[in-house]
């Protein structure tokens, strides 16, 4: 990893937003998920979560033009331990869905933490998702369509999040905690060797402040010693 490429890693996850999530309830069409993947990436949000779709999903991986690699995402098999698993984080759900409750999207408070939940085009969020949702929000819409492509729902809801998070400053210091900051830049800035890792458990080799790996004859001795 380069100096230059390190520095501005760095940069990027200065900027993270460890408490804002994406949660996809029932999104199966690649190129919808490879589009809110991108649009988290330019946001600045460090991890996404997906229900499995009960149709499932192709690979969208080769459509999201990488940017899988900068946004950790986790899947969960139902819409109530994805739900479980974030409101135990302390996480408020935000429903993009329409109700009798749902109120225009820039009212929402996305400056607390929270997850923007967003189903398929054709049928929207589960009933079960609708349930455990804190709030539901619409896009007001003045045409004909009924509603926006979840991709672009996703876009305009995160631009939003985005605005009220810059004007309270939650851009303009690191969020992100040391642990989480330091396995990141390992990941992104050797990502061969940070498979090597995962499929033994080791731990990941230290790296200074230039982004080099500190020691590695040594580290590379210690991982590759023969099992007694």
């Amino acid at each position: 990893m380069t100096p230059e490429r390190y520095q501005k890693f760095c940069k990027v996850l200065d900027r993270r937003q460890p408490d804002l999530t994406v949660l996809t309830d029932q999104v199966h069409k690649t190129h919808n998920l490879s589009a809110i993947i991108r649009t988290c990436d330019a946001i600045g949000i460090h991890e996404l979560h997906m229900t499995q779709p009960k149709r499932g999903h192709r690979q969208y991986r080769r459509r999201s033009m990488g940017s899988h690699r900068w946004v950790e995402i986790h899947d969960h098999s139902s819409i109530e331990d994805s739900a479980s698993h974030l409101q135990n984080r302390g996480f408020k759900l935000f429903a993009a869905h329409f109700s009798a409750k749902s109120i225009p999207f820039y009212e929402i408070d996305f400056t607390q933490p929270c997850a923007i939940i967003l189903g398929a085009e054709k049928d929207g969020i589960s009933p079960e998702a609708a349930e455990l949702a804190d709030e539901h929000m619409v896009i007001p819409m003045v045409g004909q369509v009924a509603s926006f492509n979840v991709s672009v729902a996703a876009a305009i809801i995160l631009v939003e999040a985005q605005r009220q998070r810059a004007v309270t400053g939650f851009y303009d210091n690191r969020r992100l905690n040391d642990d989480v900051y330091r396995k990141t830049l390992f990941r992104w800035g050797y990502p061969e060797l940070t498979r090597y890792c995962d499929e033994r458990n080791l731990d990941y080799p230290e790296i200074d402040d230039s982004g080099q790996l500190v020691d590695p004859s040594q580290w590379y001795s210690q991982v590759c010693q023969p099992n007694p």
